[in-house]
């Protein structure tokens, strides 16, 4: 059904298409019926799909990425299409309209997008109580769905200051998320990538550490790492995630290399590349950091995911759970099922 409308969804901006498509499965989930049929078409259940990761148990291992739903706003339309985790964000503090538009681009040719979105939320209130609103009404269907909060800093707040952005994300959606993604390694904010360096992420992640062993509750803290990094840099990040007890890593973000794309012209884009080309980088760091750390930490895979297989290879790699957001947007929802099913047939 979705490969004979992607045509024409392709033909319009795709910011545009992406609220077009998810407000009107909101519209389609709310008449008698329609959520039920979504989950008929779409939502695998089987308990042998459960897994049990960071201490959370997880109905199922394929989760969505962080940037689709930024701010809370579909997360039971995507547990209705057989998500078994969704990740909310990237939010930050204060709202922000992120950057100029255009600023997500297809490229078609290499199964791609680049964006440049720059964080664009409604900040840290909305979002929270968006979640707290969602999980007052949730339909029996939906318990037991996971959500993180992925969080960032806002693009005026300076390095120097950055941990202050991710101690009040932290501390607003405590409450209502089941666990948490430090990213500092999007490259559509100003020098966010330089606090993946040694210094300044073990101060962030040491202060958010301290915080969480005070609430007596404590959520699992993951870091989300680049694709860019060097072998020395993975090293590093290892070291970091042992030295600061944080859950583990999700690998990888979006990159900015642009070897080999077919794409032309827009492949010259600034922003972020996900999709496709990334598949074996993203699968290569996941191996690389699950041999160098002896699967010391849970990772979850995501980046270039556009069929089962790509999902079964990330796992084989050392993921214990997978995340989509640009394959969705290729394959469609089915994509979802076929790789639970792919892990249930082997």
């Amino acid at each position: 059904m979705y490969q004979l409308i992607k045509p024409l969804l392709f033909q319009f901006d795709p910011e545009k298409v992406h609220y077009f498509v998810t407000r009107n499965l909101k519209r389609f989930n709310r008449f008698p019926g329609g959520a039920k049929f979504t989950r008929m078409l779409w939502d695998l259940r089987d308990t042998r799909l459960e897994k049990e990761v960071f201490g959370l148990k997880f109905k199922n291992p394929v989760g969505l990425a962080a940037g689709f739903d930024k701010n809370a706003e579909v997360i039971g339309e995507m547990a209705d299409l057989g998500f078994g985790f969704i990740e909310v964000g990237t939010v930050t503090p204060l709202p922000q309209p992120g950057n100029i538009k255009p600023r997500m681009f297809r490229l078609p040719e290499d199964k791609a997008l680049i964006n440049r979105m720059g964080f664009n939320n409604k900040g840290a209130d909305v979002v929270a109580e968006n979640i707290a609103e969602w999980r007052k009404n949730a339909k029996e269907s939906q318990r037991g769905l996971l959500i993180g909060g992925n969080i960032g800093k806002n693009k005026v707040t300076p390095n120097e200051e950055a941990v202050n952005d991710y101690i009040k994300c932290f501390d607003k959606l405590f409450d209502v998320v089941d666990y948490f993604v430090v990213n500092v390694s999007s490259p559509n904010t100003p020098g966010l990538r330089a606090l993946q360096e040694k210094e300044p992420l073990m101060k962030i992640l040491n202060t958010l550490q301290q915080r969480n062993s005070k609430n007596g509750i404590n959520r699992p803290i993951l870091l989300k790492i680049a694709p860019d990094l060097t072998h020395e840099q993975l090293d590093d990040i290892v070291d970091i995630v042992k030295e600061t007890g944080i859950a583990g890593l999700i690998a990888t973000n979006t990159t900015v290399v642009r070897e080999g794309l077919k794409s032309g012209k827009v492949a010259g884009e600034q922003g972020g590349l996900s999709g496709k080309p990334l598949t074996q980088r993203s699968t290569e760091v996941i191996s690389y950091i699950s041999k160098k750390s002896k699967g010391a930490f849970p990772i979850i895979g995501v980046g270039g995911i556009h069929s089962a297989q790509d999902a079964l290879d990330k796992l084989r790699a050392g993921a214990s759970l997978v995340q989509l957001y640009t394959g969705f947007i290729y394959e469609g929802p089915g994509l979802i099922s076929r790789i639970n099913k792919k892990i249930l047939s082997i």
